[in-house]
């Protein structure tokens, strides 16, 4: 079966199964993504995230993943869904999180498009990833042509905007590469830098994480320094500020995914009716949800935290 072959059935598998975008690219060596990786690590932004010190030559090549590892199909799926201004005092969630986990969701939807290319493809072997390997999906989102990292760090996919969920398959097989999307998608835009309250994001296009609202709530172990006193907007767990003010995602379309829909029972929620939450009412609360990721301690941390500002 040629390359051109098994790009087109995969592609419409992955699109089958739910995803908005799809590309595929060469699982080879990113030497220069992985050089501003490692000057970004060198300055200290991954903060205590030290397991992104770890295996630094296979997140610059997917081709050491696996023996046989030749092609990356990254997949792209729209999170997004409208949110209200937040009232004062009212505990502020990142988007993402309102829906069922997202790496349950992708992993089964990635896994159901390997497992139908399998059918069809003769010799066809894969592995699904979502954040479950050391990858530089970004950069591999770009080789394969579906969008360009912003300001913001974030991947913007022209027409779709950067409310994605992203999800690899690394293939033993060679296709069709998309050509790298190339064009500079922000240009003279400096919404985000200037949006965001703790300076996180700089002009070339790093953020430092150990000024990330969404690191401090989610990664962060022990307290928030006292110097962010007034500067997270309500956020307890996640940030989409630096989105929010993007002119790429000014119109962009809803999710069709039900299970990335928002509970608004389990959101519509007070700083006061959380106030006493013990372990197992937060586990409760937030079961199947990525706010699991941060731990009873540090949810509980962000709220106190919160009430401090008000």
């Amino acid at each position: 079966m040629s390359p051109g072959e098994i790009t087109s059935i995969i592609k419409s598998e992955v699109l089958a199964a739910g995803f908005d975008r799809c590309g595929i690219t060469e699982a080879a060596e990113l030497s220069r993504e992985k050089a501003l990786f490692m000057k970004w690590l060198d300055r200290g932004c991954h903060g205590g995230m030290k397991w992104l010190e770890r295996n630094t030559d296979k997140r610059g090549n997917a081709a050491l993943l696996f023996e046989g590892a030749r092609s990356v199909v990254v997949a792209a799926l729209n999170y997004f869904h409208e949110a209200d201004p937040p009232a004062d005092g009212t505990p502020v969630f990142s988007r993402y999180v309102s829906g069922s986990d997202y790496h349950m969701v992708v992993r089964q939807r990635l896994q159901q498009a390997l497992n139908a290319s399998i059918a069809k493809i003769p010799g066809l072997k894969g592995r699904v990833f979502t954040d479950s390997a050391p990858l530089m999906e970004k950069a591999l989102a770009v080789r394969a042509g579906i969008g360009s990292q912003g300001r913001n760090s974030l991947l913007i996919v022209p027409g779709g905007g950067s409310f994605h969920f992203m999800g690899e398959i690394v293939i033993n097989l060679e296709a069709a590469y998309d050509a790298p999307y190339e064009t500079d998608i922000c240009g003279s835009c400096r919404n985000c830098i200037d949006a965001c309250p703790t300076g996180a994001i700089s002009g070339e296009g790093f953020v430092d994480a150990v000024r990330c609202i969404s690191y401090l709530t989610i990664e962060h172990k022990g307290d928030i320094p006292a110097s962010f006193a007034g500067k997270m907007n309500g956020r307890v767990f996640g940030c989409d500020i630096c989105q929010d003010v993007c002119p790429h995602n000014a119109s962009i379309p809803l999710t069709n995914v039900p299970e990335l829909m928002p509970d608004l029972q389990r959101w519509e929620m007070t700083a006061g009716s959380l106030q006493n939450l013990s372990p197992e009412r937060f586990d409760a609360l937030f079961s199947g949800t990525a706010v699991l990721r941060c731990g009873y301690e540090s949810f509980v941390r962000n709220l106190r935290f919160l009430q401090k500002e008000n």
